[in-house]
């Protein structure tokens, strides 16, 4: 078995990660960093909760250990871009972490919030710059941050920059770096864009493929409840108010719909907070503060802002609306049975949700289980007839609505009052 000692890492480094209580790396961080140790480029197909962020961050570490240099003034030795600012605080975080024991200067730099201190910040340079692609292009525009003294590029999460517009952004910034440089890309998914974008910006590049999105998938037991649209609150309340449940992500669609589902819960008892974008910063900051510690039991998110929520003991994730966009289901629930744990995706399904369920199972290839033994059961949402699911003895490690009714996509979660063994038996 591959320990980080195996990999060769610097002594510090090593430090770090036993004080953290990581001994054995993750599939990505064994296949990745020994091809990043000797410079190469590097394409690393992963989904969130592999450990990608170690597979990138150690290498860059041990490499502003070893090969000694200063930034030059308004310039970074290594840049990491990221699609959004919760990501971008989150990898600044797991630098600072994985370098306690070695002198790192840091930066992140988001739009959202005033510039004056990321200018600041990048006045004397730094050696690790954290950057959403849109401000870091405005501060680059300004004449406040220089990248031509850049070593290292890393393009995280690129499926998704492309996904959100930020492909002529990258290529206007990566038009200002030296081309001698080590470049890393990575992605949870390979579309052509993606793959045309590695071709232009990688230079022979090592492959590290981990986790396809069916496996990932295939690890969380899922299930999906039909519900009216007015029924949802209460069937959510339901499951989440659980024992079970520790700590979970709820999706919906819209920004309001986010806030009204937070105040419902908060309101029966259940400490929730709302995170998108019209959340100030220093508000999502504080709500994911209290997500990781604890004190925040239900995180209640739109798809743009959960792209930053990378907390491993996610229990459950549960679908308050189905996307409209079936991709984004395996990004929500990746959310959970991350780091190889087990977790659980309940979906609620409304009538008019219907055909976005169907895209969903196209895309996974995959029948979801159906719970009907809950008390907001809806036949006219599910516009069939189901038959009952079977429910096994076990708690836990139950299917949450077994192979019966059509496979539709939302996720089983755990509710425990009235509604029999179907919703108790989901978590």
């Amino acid at each position: 078995m591959t320990t980080f000692s195996d990999l060769q890492l610097a002594e510090p480094l090593l430090r770090a990660l036993n004080e953290e209580g990581y001994t054995t790396p993750t599939p990505i961080q064994a296949g990745a960093i020994p091809h990043l140790l000797a410079g190469r480029d590097l394409l690393g197909l992963a989904q969130t909760g592999t450990g990608k962020t170690a597979a990138f961050a150690l290498p860059i570490l041990h490499r502003l250990l070893t090969h000694h240099g200063r930034a030059n003034p308004k310039g970074a030795r290594a840049l990491v871009l990221a699609p959004t600012r919760e990501l971008a605080s989150q990898i600044d975080e797991s630098f600072k972490a994985y370098a306690r024991h070695m002198r790192l200067s840091h930066a992140v730099i988001f739009g959202g919030v005033g510039q004056g201190r990321q200018v600041e910040a990048m006045r004397r340079g730094v050696d690790v710059l954290v950057a959403a692609p849109g401000r870091l292009l405005d501060l680059m525009g300004q004449g406040h941050v220089d990248l031509s003294g850049l070593e290292v590029l890393v393009l995280d999460e690129a499926d998704r920059m492309l996904d959100m517009g930020f492909v002529r952004d990258i290529r206007r910034i990566v038009a200002e770096l030296p081309r001698d440089r080590q470049t890393l890309l990575f992605s949870a998914t390979m579309p052509k864009s993606i793959s045309d974008l590695a071709h232009g910006l990688l230079r022979d590049p090592a492959t590290v493929q981990v986790t396809p999105p069916s496996s990932t998938v295939d690890r969380i037991r899922q299930a999906v409840m039909f519900v009216d649209t007015e029924n949802k609150r209460d069937t959510l309340k339901l499951l989440v108010d659980s024992p079970k449940v520790e700590r979970a992500v709820v999706f919906t669609l819209m920004k309001h719909e986010a806030n009204k589902v937070a105040a419902f819960l908060n309101d029966h008892g259940i400490v929730a907070e709302a995170i998108h974008g019209n959340k100030s910063q220093g508000a999502r900051e504080r709500a994911m503060a209290g997500f990781r510690s604890g004190a925040v039991k239900v995180l209640v998110a739109t798809d743009i802002a959960a792209r930053g929520i990378d907390v491993d003991d996610v229990t459950h994730v549960f679908n308050y609306d189905l996307p409209n966009v079936p991709e984004s289901y395996v990004h929500r629930i990746g959310r959970t049975a991350r780091a190889g744990r087990e977790g659980w995706a309940v979906s609620l399904c409304d009538a008019e949700q219907r055909a976005w369920l169907r895209d969903i199972e196209k895309t996974i290839a995959k029948k979801i289980p159906v719970v009907v033994e809950h008390p907001y059961h809806s036949e006219t949402a599910s516009n069939s007839t189901l038959r009952p699911p079977v429910l096994g003895g076990g708690g836990g490690r139950g299917r949450g609505g077994g192979g019966g009714g059509r496979p539709q996509q939302r996720q089983g979660g755990g509710g425990h009052r009235g509604g029999g063994g179907g919703a108790r038996r989901v978590a």
